[in-house]
């Protein structure tokens, strides 16, 4: 490495060190911030490193985890950058079909990227091969991979055009860095990771996230949690993945929702949990009666919001919803996983920003299994519309079975990938 990138990591490695202690402050970084910074040591070597940024990410490395066929025992490093997605990689701590082909998991949270603190991770851990998932690019951590002759994946790859740009204010150092191999999601994700790395080794393959809408999750999956808290005979809509920056609009869909409707049920899911208070307060504001998730075990009443500040039953609720809003949309946040709903016999409303999911295509528009509204105003018809006309949910499933069934198999070809790597000499 030359003077001037020795240099340009030093000030990054520098700028860390000075941000660390404000990062401490963060509710959300706070939590594993000792993981996250190696004062909890690392608990030993891995052949496989996999990094899974959130919620999303971390199903996608358990889609991984139950396809991947090593002929060894193998040790994997699963670690994610929220408490949500370490969640649900301690899921494979509880799965032991996953452990049937000798494969053992440990769960941290990922290290900050402070490139000393990369290069004693990378020399603690050992990895023959590191996957990241999806838009996981991190200078600190391909720079430690690259000094210990690591190999790099980027699985189920994904990059905007808005990212490119801003990765391209230094474009001579991701040549540098770039990963051994990227599989993308798209031809244009692919044209995006070859402008950014160069071409050689990056190759389109299907989104493991339609393997994930398996046929088998149906509405005769287990919901009896969420069932019971739930009066009878009153309809039940969900608002997900609410994200901070559209709190103000979804008030104003939640309060309209209300007036026309005041004696449904509401389930309120925030992006992120500490966003409930938000909602506490907002609620208490505009009059509406609501309870929190974790204080109810028998039927609220009727027009009462629920507050989910529990982690793992938006699927579940999804299966009871009669109308749903998936949120990260009515702001330009290019949106959040609508997909969930669809699989549950839901046809989810979203706002104008998806651009996260257009990799899904227009198609799931243009055959009616999504419903894009310009404002909270037409989302809150589009509702209406729902509890007026309640739709069957097997008819929905069956079409959404057709939809993706040709658009499944990039678990194993990911899988494949990653044995092939593992196994090189």
């Amino acid at each position: 490495m030359n003077l001037f990138y020795k240099t340009a990591f030093g000030f990054y490695n520098f700028s860390w060190s000075i941000a660390l202690p404000w990062l401490r402050l963060n509710h959300r970084l706070s939590e594993g911030y000792y993981q996250r910074t190696l004062k909890d040591k690392l608990p030993g070597t891995a052949e496989l490193w996999i990094q899974a940024a959130s919620v999303g990410e971390s199903f996608l490395a358990l889609e991984i985890l139950k396809s991947l066929r090593m002929p060894q025992p193998i040790q994997i490093l699963l670690t994610a950058n929220t408490r949500q997605g370490i969640d649900i990689l301690n899921q494979t701590q509880q799965r032991r079909a996953i452990n049937r082909n000798q494969i053992q998991t440990t769960v941290r949270y990922f290290p900050f990227d402070k490139p000393s603190i990369m290069a004693t991770a990378v020399a603690a851990v050992r990895p023959k091969l590191m996957v990241l998932l999806e838009t996981e690019i991190w200078p600190g951590l391909l720079l430690a991979l690259k000094a210990k002759g690591c190999k790099i994946i980027i699985v189920n790859g994904r990059l905007t055009e808005k990212s490119l740009q801003r990765y391209l204010l230094w474009p001579s150092i991701w040549q540098t860095l770039r990963p051994d191999k990227v599989l993308a999601i798209s031809p244009a994700d692919a044209d995006r990771f070859g402008r950014l790395f160069g071409p050689k080794g990056v190759d389109v393959m299907v989104n493991i996230k339609f393997d994930r809408m398996a046929p088998s999750i149906s509405v005769s999956d287990d919901h009896t949690a969420i069932e019971s808290i739930l009066p009878r005979d009153i309809a039940f809509v969900v608002f997900a993945s609410i994200r901070h920056e559209e709190e103000s609009e979804v008030k104003k869909l939640i309060r309209e929702i209300s007036r026309n409707r005041p004696q449904i049920v509401m389930g309120v899911f925030p992006r992120h949990i500490q966003r409930v208070k938000f909602w506490q307060d907002g609620l208490t504001k505009l009059g509406i009666r609501w309870v929190l998730r974790s204080a109810v075990s028998n039927p609220v009443s009727a027009g009462t919001v629920i507050l989910w500040d529990t982690f793992g039953e938006l699927m579940s609720a999804y299966r009871l919803a009669q109308s749903a809003f998936v949120g990260g949309s009515l702001a330009p946040l290019g949106g959040q996983n609508f997909l969930e709903a669809l699989i549950s016999g839901v046809i989810p409303v979203i706002g104008p920003s998806w651009e996260n999911f257009a990799w899904v295509g227009q198609g799931i528009v243009d055959t009616g299994l999504l419903r894009v509204a310009d404002d909270w105003r037409q989302t809150a018809a589009l509702i209406l519309q729902d509890l007026d006309t309640p739709r069957p949910r097997a008819p929905v499933i069956e079409r959404v079975y057709q939809f993706i069934k040709t658009r499944q198999g990039g678990t194993e070809q990911a899988c494949r990938s990653i044995e092939a790597m593992l196994l090189e000499k």
